[in-house]
């Protein structure tokens, strides 16, 4: 028996709630691992609360993110032992996630766990960390470069938005973080952002175009505020986008982009092959100071996770959520 977040829908009523079940019910992989972290995305908390459309069958275990240890495997990359990572690949959507004590998984999913993280430093960054790595080097394979001119974060204080912080502060890069929550300006500036703005500014309609202002930008939130930032982005710039906290719409004009010559780069960190997750996670073992990135986390028991997942949704968290899985 393990225990696990299990949801479940009746009607249009979604329901978690956590169970213990019994090891025959896990479905179908061919490696087993013993959880030992996880972590609480976005996504995960739009599965947990029902408040978006991401669980493709009931029951669901969700649960994106894990870090763990193999404890039986038919896979021939991995045997019993071996420390694993695991982020995307429709886990915790329509395959039982890692939001549990217990998962049973592809091995083709699996990365090694890096050298430089613990098990629980790796669900620190987690989906949301490995994501804002992956941003940070379309904009350099786009051309970005320290001293091209500020580079802009949006949702600056989530899971993405505090490890995109952190990375473009190490590599140089003047930060320009957007929050709507003024009282963290001072945590922004501890990761390393050199200018605080108020996401205001950027959530009413945007113009066709405005003042060019960033050198590069990464947004987590889409929508109007996705607009602005291409409108404000410098001729021949770029903007990564990984999130829509504002809303799947995008209600800009081809303006930015056939006047100035900007780019918008979506990100895809669900179904990267393994060797880009691996250099991705190689790099911001080298970039990510492990004491800043515990200074932006906070841990939870795997029974408090339905709670910190309306928080999450509610913007009263910040940074990155670690779960421990047997607490």
């Amino acid at each position: 028996m393990f225990r696990a977040l299990v949801v479940t829908k009746t009607g249009n009523d979604t329901q978690t709630a956590l169970r213990e079940l019994n090891e025959d019910s896990l479905p179908d992989g061919d490696v087993d691992v013993d959880v030992l972290y996880s972590t609480l995305n976005y996504k995960d908390a739009l599965a947990i609360t029902g408040r978006g459309p991401v669980v493709k069958s009931y029951p669901m275990v969700p649960g994106i993110d894990m870090a763990g240890r193999v404890s039986a495997s038919r896979h021939p990359d991995f045997r019993p032992g071996d420390e694993v990572v695991l982020n995307g690949w429709g886990v915790g959507e329509s395959h039982w996630g890692a939001l549990a004590e217990k998962a049973r998984l592809k091995g083709d999913w699996l990365i090694r766990r890096p050298a430089a993280f613990t098990p629980r430093q790796t669900m620190a960054i987690g989906t949301a960390g490995y994501t804002a790595m992956l941003a940070v080097t379309a904009l350099e394979r786009h051309g970005l470069e320290p001293g091209d001119g500020p580079v802009l974060v949006t949702g600056a204080t989530g899971g993405v938005g505090s490890v995109a912080v952190m990375v473009l502060a190490k590599l140089g890069h003047s930060v320009a973080a957007v929050t709507g929550r003024p009282e963290h300006g001072d945590y922004l500036r501890h990761l390393g952002a050199a200018e605080i703005l108020d996401r205001a500014e950027f959530a009413g309609p945007a113009k066709p175009l405005a003042r060019e202002r960033w050198a590069g930008a990464i947004d987590n939130v889409g929508s109007h505020t996705l607009a602005n930032v291409c409108a404000g982005l410098r001729r021949g710039a770029a903007v990564a986008a990984c999130g829509l906290a504002g809303g799947m719409d995008f209600p800009a004009t081809v303006a930015p982009f056939i006047l100035r010559g900007v780019a918008l780069l979506g990100i895809d960190s669900v179904y990267r092959p393994r060797a880009e997750r691996e250099a991705a996670w190689s790099r911001l073992g080298e970039l990510l100071d492990p004491a800043l990135l515990e200074e932006a986390t906070s841990e939870i028991g795997l029974g408090e996770a339905v709670e910190a997942a309306s928080a999450l949704l509610d913007g009263r968290t910040r940074g990155r959520i670690v779960v421990d899985a047997h607490r």
